[in-house]
């Protein structure tokens, strides 16, 4: 019997990615799988006022911070939340206003900067154990980020890959996500993502007992229920109103090989599990900003799942 500890959407946050190496130690895990989107959203200035102070807004908030420990508080805040901390000063600033461009190279450097760390302290911590964690970036992360992966020890890149996890179970992997509204980096059109799925679904030697590591969810499977966007971006009814965004190719592709099991992501609100035929389909959700890392424990069995249940650490 093998164990999967499955997590997804950690955006950045160093404390979920902390706790998700820790996780086969905590939960007699096997093998851990990260579902995607790995990378934050934002970087966080610290402008600089003289001496050992410094300003940050986050969420709306002033912080003025004082000395080495404040500053120090601060940043693992910024970093547990997802977001990158950027010590720069005024004249910066001025200058990054008149050239908008400039942000978007410093957010790729902080962003490449962190997932370097990551790959480190998991080649640190899992080193003298047989864990592995197979990795796939999901539609907000980066074409650069892959590189880095691929030079890690411990980090398997797994995108697009069929991979043997046992005797008895393959599995398949993409982060890429049918389209959204935000125009992220790997989201493609419904009949391309059937193209990708059919490209590894047809290599599956034994697909029913097959695992589809897909990032996005299947189309109403309860698993994608998003907020509905109005056409300025704003939530219809305050939030309140939800509708299906997951992919139709998956759901498909999901009907027609009936895979043992599907693991999803990318939908934080859509955690729960859900059937497609014989498929048992889980989206853990994701909390990564409050530093809280949800997860899914899996036991398969030759033919079947022995028992799972969703995780909150």
């Amino acid at each position: 019997m093998t164990t999967l500890f499955f997590a997804t959407d950690v955006h950045g946050s160093d404390i979920c990615w902390s706790k998700f190496l820790n996780a086969g130690k905590f939960y007699g895990a096997d093998q851990l799988i990260l579902g995607g989107d790995m990378t934050g959203k934002a970087v966080i200035p610290f402008i600089h006022q003289g001496g050992k102070n410094y300003r940050i807004t986050l969420l709306e908030q002033v912080f003025d911070v004082t000395d080495e420990v404040e500053l120090a508080d601060l940043t693992k805040r910024v970093r547990s939340r997802g977001y990158y901390p950027y010590l720069t000063n005024p004249d910066e600033i001025a200058e990054l206003e008149k050239n908008p461009e400039r942000i978007s190279e410093i957010f790729m450097v902080e962003v490449l900067k962190v997932v370097q760390q990551w790959m480190d302290l998991a080649d640190k911590k899992l080193e003298g154990t047989d864990m592995k964690v197979y990795c796939s970036p999901g539609n907000d992360d980066a074409d650069e980020v892959d590189a880095i992966i691929r030079s890690s020890r411990r980090v398997m890149l797994v995108e697009g890959l069929v991979t043997q996890l046992d005797e008895h179970h393959e599995m398949i992997t993409s982060g890429w996500s049918n389209r959204t509204p935000w125009d992220t980096h790997r989201e493609e059109d419904e009949n391309q993502l059937a193209v990708r799925y059919e490209a590894m679904s047809s290599q599956l030697k034994n697909p029913h007992n097959a695992i589809f590591n897909i990032h996005v969810p299947p189309y109403k499977s309860q698993l994608d229920e998003a907020p509905e966007l109005d056409k300025d971006m704003r939530p219809v009814l305050a939030g309140n109103s939800m509708k299906p965004v997951g992919s139709t190719a998956l759901r498909a592709a999901i009907e027609k090989v009936q895979p043992l099991l599907g693991l999803h992501g990318h939908i934080h609100e859509g955690r729960g599990s859900s059937r497609i035929g014989k498929t048992l389909c889980i989206n853990p959700g994701s909390m990564y900003e409050q530093g809280t890392l949800l997860g899914a424990i899996v036991k398969l069995g030759k033919n079947k799942i022995e028992n799972y249940v969703l995780t909150t650490g």
